[in-house]
């Protein structure tokens, strides 16, 4: 695992952009996985910049989003497709929506979404790049702690504390839905190469944690070390050790 201080949250994030626009370059028919909340705004405001400035075709780019909530509409304001169309595909009009994957947390048949899923992650990936955030409790995706290192993509409940950290998108907290549709950390681990981005005081507490190289699934983001090749990407708020390689 690499760990790399970037100094500032903006360098950090284009630290991230610049890394998926190469892996873009490198073959156009990638396989790119995605994560939503704050921390990847910025990312991907930058991505598409990049993008625009050297006129490069997406169509054959295949993308997979970590989760989405259940019991919310697709086109809710506050859904991950929303998000990610916001943010990122309608900011560029080469994407191609067929390969655009998000999980449908809509689906009458959960238990079938989440194996169609997973079985469709199998069939286009591995990933070439998967970025993450990571949880305030050290989540990864929707992986609250105590999820097992096997688990594939499935049904989630979402603990008090990731409901709270989520509330400010919604109006009150109560709306903030209580399940989600998550890959799995084994899931995640599929991918070639992993990049996880924390920036920011919040997150702080989490990085500390994972820094001390203790794998438990008390903290899932631990699972990473059991992939042979990640980076972390903090800024100076978030990094409280001295920079190390493990």
């Amino acid at each position: 695992m690499k760990i790399i201080n970037l100094g500032s949250k903006e360098e950090a994030c284009h630290y991230v952009a610049n890394e998926l626009l190469k892996q873009i370059i490198s073959n156009k028919k990638s396989v790119l996985g995605l994560a939503t909340g704050g921390t990847m705004v910025r990312v991907y405001e930058q991505l598409v910049n990049l993008i625009r400035i050297n006129e490069i075709d997406l169509s054959e780019i295949t993308t997979f989003n970590l989760d989405e909530y259940i019991g919310i509409d697709y086109d809710h304001p506050e859904s991950y497709y929303t998000y990610m169309h916001d943010v990122l595909f309608n900011h560029l009009p080469t994407w191609n929506e067929e390969k655009i994957h998000l999980p449908n947390g809509s689906a009458e048949n959960l238990q079938e979404e989440i194996k169609r899923y997973e079985d469709l992650l199998d069939k286009e990936g591995p990933v070439d790049v998967q970025i993450l955030g990571i949880g305030e409790n050290g989540h990864i995706g929707f992986n609250e702690p105590g999820t097992s290192f096997d688990s594939l993509t499935s049904v989630v409940g979402l603990t008090q504390s990731t409901i709270e950290a989520n509330s400010r998108y919604f109006e009150t907290k109560e709306e903030v839905p209580e399940q989600a549709i998550s890959m799995g950390i084994h899931s995640i681990l599929k991918a070639k190469r992993i990049i996880l981005l924390a920036y920011g005081p919040k997150k702080a507490d989490a990085i500390r944690k994972l820094l001390t190289g203790e794998i438990t699934t008390d903290l899932p983001a631990s699972a990473l070390y059991n992939h042979p090749n990640v980076e972390v990407i903090l800024d100076n708020n978030a990094y409280l050790s001295e920079k190390e390689e493990i």
